[in-house]
């Protein structure tokens, strides 16, 4: 790449990047949310396209030069959110086995039947990244963790020349990671190069070579990864878990948490919810089994447990996207029989990877914020002035102004999830339910939005998030539970620091 440029709407993303790609380097790609980052990748995999009269990419590929990416995509695999997403989008519920075996064909569904040779090389894949048991699984029924290795498999079993890998480790347990990570590591003696976009310090393998770092769309750093070390825009291990130790302090002091009582409630706080013996089944798969909990205003409840355990079904289930089987029981304030379920849904606000799937691509930033009012995918009516005084005032508190008029689309993956945060919030909801919101979040940004809770709490809403890392927790956590292959290990008071969730 030679002095490329990247415009999106009108807008500079990328400003003369210079940049090459050898056989056997391995590439650490980092800056902040709205960097630039993903709008590199999709550059290079050939998803977008620089600025006119800028376009300098070469491919070299069986020793001829290729000038533009159409004949050599297919030798470049990526891995991202929106490659995960489609399949939400598009509802297809295939085995993870048959989502593997696409990439030998190279297409987004199966549509040849596999040889019995090329079945082997998916079980030996599946085998490779200690995932076999997944195989039989239908894709939707996986968490969000177990999509994202499986989608790893599909890359890695179409031999490509160069893969891309946007925040891989996003959404992984520690198990998951480590599954990841080893992975990585192999690659050390391998003549495959690749790209590991990421926002952390200790998810950079010791098998990288390179650093490639941006900030604001410019290259402000790009060479051998030893020479200049990443802690200066990644942070160090050692700061994190100093940072994640004074979180865990502050969020059982009961000062912090407004005087409360032993479990920071409120004396009398309204039930909003409540499970009891709750089992929840997704295509013959049991997500949930014999699940009780109850959720009162002025709680923050922190669901915790590794990929595959029922996080994400519990969201959604208390939510009311899933049905409790017979035997169970859900409840929710205000709602009885012949009460549409949609007025309870109005009064939460939802943060999930899947919303950042079904919102159109083309919608703006206020009219994603405006349909946070009525609980809606887009909107289905014009909005009312009270909907757009609503979502000036979403929009002004998450500092989103300079985004407003913008498509989706255009969007960093941190900035779309900050955009969902203010759709969640624009009707101050009396709940919250947030499903992993700090994912693919630089530290900044998830700081600044685990600080926007606590007031929230303290005027009595409550909060249901799901997270995999200790360090997410919020100060004002009052309650968790721990969840594992579908039933509570744990549900109570927070206790206290103990670790990584």
């Amino acid at each position: 790449m030679r002095d490329v440029c990247l415009t999106r709407g009108g807008r500079l993303v990328l400003d003369g990047v210079n940049w090459t790609i050898r056989p056997a380097e391995r590439w650490v790609l980092a800056g902040a949310n709205g960097a630039g980052k993903t709008q590199l990748l999709k550059l290079i995999s050939g998803a977008v396209w620089p600025a006119p009269g800028r376009d300098v990419r070469h491919y070299l590929w069986k020793g001829e030069v290729w000038r533009t990416p159409q004949g050599v995509q297919e030798e470049i695999g990526y891995l991202g959110p929106e490659r995960q997403d489609k399949y939400e989008r598009y509802g297809w519920n295939h085995t993870a086995a048959a989502v593997v075996t696409t990439g030998l064909f190279r297409t987004d569904i199966p549509l040849n039947e596999p040889a019995a040779s090329e079945l082997r090389r998916v079980t030996a894949m599946l085998r490779r990244l200690r995932i076999e048991s997944l195989g039989s699984r239908r894709f939707l029924t996986l968490s969000y963790g177990e999509r994202r290795l499986t989608l790893l498999a599909r890359a890695l079993i179409s031999g490509p020349r160069l893969l891309l890998l946007d925040e891989l480790l996003n959404g992984l347990d520690d198990a998951n990671r480590k599954r990841a990570l080893q992975w990585l590591e192999s690659t050390a003696r391998s003549r495959l190069p690749w790209v590991l976009s990421t926002h952390r310090a200790e998810d950079v393998p010791s098998s990288a070579t390179h650093a490639l770092v941006l900030e604001q769309g410019r290259v402000v750093y790009r060479g051998p990864l030893r020479a200049r070390p990443l802690e200066r825009w990644l942070g160090s291990k050692g700061r994190h878990a100093a940072r994640a130790r004074a979180t865990s302090s502050v969020r059982t002091s009961p000062a912090r948490a407004g005087g409360w009582g032993r479990a920071g409630q409120r004396p009398g706080g309204a039930v909003l919810v409540r499970l009891s013996g709750a089992s929840v089944h997704l295509d013959g798969h049991p997500a949930l089994q014999d699940v009780s909990m109850s959720v009162r205003s002025g709680e923050c409840w922190v669901v915790h447990g590794h990929n595959g355990s029922g996080k994400t079904t519990l969201v959604r289930t208390l939510y009311g996207d899933h049905g409790v089987a017979a035997g169970g029981r859900i409840e929710r304030a205000g709602i009885r029989p012949g009460v549409p379920l949609q007025q309870f849904k109005r009064r939460v606000g939802l943060v999930a990877p899947h919303l950042q799937s079904e919102h159109p691509q083309h919608l703006t930033v206020s009219e994603v914020v405006q349909s946070g009012r009525h609980a809606s995918v887009g909107l289905n009516d014009p909005p009312t002035s009270a909907d757009r005084a609503a979502a000036r005032r979403a929009i002004e508190l998450f500092e989103l102004e300079a985004l407003v008029t913008r498509p989706l689309r255009e969007l960093s993956y941190g900035q779309l999830r900050r955009v969902l945060f203010a759709r969640a919030w624009v009707r101050r909801p009396a709940l919250l339910l947030l499903d992993e919101p700090f994912s693919g979040l630089d530290a900044p940004t998830q700081r600044d939005l685990r600080k926007r809770l606590e007031p929230l709490v303290a005027e009595g809403t409550a909060v249901v998030m799901t997270v995999h890392r200790r360090s997410e927790w919020p100060a004002c956590c009052t309650h968790e539970l721990e969840l594992a292959r579908g039933r509570v290990r744990y549900a109570g008071p927070a206790r206290g620091p103990t670790g990584d969730a």
